[in-house]
């Protein structure tokens, strides 16, 4: 038996690592990214903002100025403060260290973002994951049924969801809420809130065991790599404690400082990505044999036979797109596409159709 293999644990020797497919010379739908660049405008001011940057200092552990913004400008409750992360990721990976109790579960409707199941398992804690309703909505019931029996420390609710889109109706939401009170906490993972219809920030004085959870990545910075979630202060006190001293480097705290001064830019974005996501919706649609799932985030899931063979043609034709037909069995024969430019989505769709002719 070898060193690694006696000293690494079992459960990390039985996993992959995260795979992130190389989309050189590719046209990439495959991240939900927003796919607008920076204004001209902006970029030498962006640039001169960055060159000021002292790279030999720490960050200011705070990061007072970088939070006062993002409450001014996300509609943090007043009284409400947020904590940062390296990505939601990063935040995830904190929640689980901080519940990491003996015996404790969590739970998620699936199929859903893998980092909730990652995270946990990684602390040690049971991923207990609850499969969605045939129309990938929540399974009520069976989400009651499951936090009565496993009494999960946190209990996760994308919304919009990945890799569906689905958009859980808030009265169902809310009941959840209810029903985890005397039992964990609810984190709410509004990661796509900038193309929804709605949020649960509003409501957070209202809960003391609610999170809610985002990021500035779909928003068009998902190269900074920078998460936030509020809660309320005595609990995000308690999980501050676990958060890496400077987990935010310097750049990106300048970086964000800046752009979320220009916050109409990415909103202007925000709505195009919402106009063109219906477009597309509409498209594929139109298209024979192809099933467009409704979504209320900046990309699309459809449904298509042979999807396996259908996405390596479109591979060959330079589209990456997402390939999520063996993430659950409610997603057989299921691909994401990202929602892109109009450009961007015509070549897909002129792709997709070329493809389906062939086969």
């Amino acid at each position: 038996m070898s060193l690694i293999s006696t000293i690494i644990r079992p459960e990390i020797l039985a996993q992959s690592s995260y795979h992130v497919p190389d989309a050189h010379n590719m046209v990439k739908l495959d991240a939900m990214e927003n796919p607008y660049p920076l204004p001209d405008a902006i970029k030498a001011e962006f640039g001169a903002h960055l060159a000021h940057v002292a790279l030999n200092r720490y960050p200011v552990p705070t990061y007072r100025l970088l939070k006062d913004k993002i409450c001014r400008e996300f509609g943090i409750p007043a009284g409400f403060d947020v904590m940062l992360g390296n990505g939601s990721d990063e935040l995830i990976s904190m929640l689980s260290i901080a519940c990491a109790k003996p015996g404790a579960k969590v739970v998620a409707p699936i199929p859903t973002f893998v980092m909730y199941a990652i995270s946990a398992q990684l602390a040690g804690m049971e991923f207990v994951g609850v499969p969605l309703s045939e129309d990938l909505g929540l399974d009520m019931s069976a989400m009651l049924a499951a936090i009565q029996e496993h009494r999960p420390a946190l209990l996760y609710l994308a919304n919009p969801n990945n890799p569906t889109g689905s958009w859980f109706d808030e009265a169902d939401l809310l009941q959840l809420i209810n029903a985890m009170s005397d039992i964990g906490l609810v984190v709410i993972d509004e990661a796509y809130q900038p193309f929804a219809p709605s949020s649960m920030m509003p409501r957070l004085p209202e809960f003391a065991h609610v999170i809610v959870m985002r990021t500035v990545s779909k928003i068009g910075l998902a190269g900074l790599r920078l998460g936030y979630m509020s809660a309320a202060p005595e609990l995000l006190a308690e999980v501050e404690k676990v958060r890496p001293p400077y987990n935010i480097n310097v750049l990106t705290a300048a970086a964000a400082e800046f752009l979320l001064d220009h916050m109409s830019i990415f909103d202007e974005q925000a709505h195009k990505l919402c106009v063109e996501r219906e477009a597309l919706i509409k498209e594929l649609q139109s298209i024979k044999n192809v099933h467009a799932f409704p979504s209320k985030a900046n990309f699309v899931l459809i449904k298509i036979e042979n999807s396996e063979q259908i996405f390596k043609k479109l591979l060959a034709r330079r589209i990456l797109i997402k390939n999520v037909g063996k993430m659950h069995p409610l997603l057989t024969n299921c691909l994401r596409v990202t929602v892109s430019t109009p450009e961007e989505n015509r070549l897909f769709i002129d792709a997709l159709k070329a493809t389906l002719l062939e086969a």
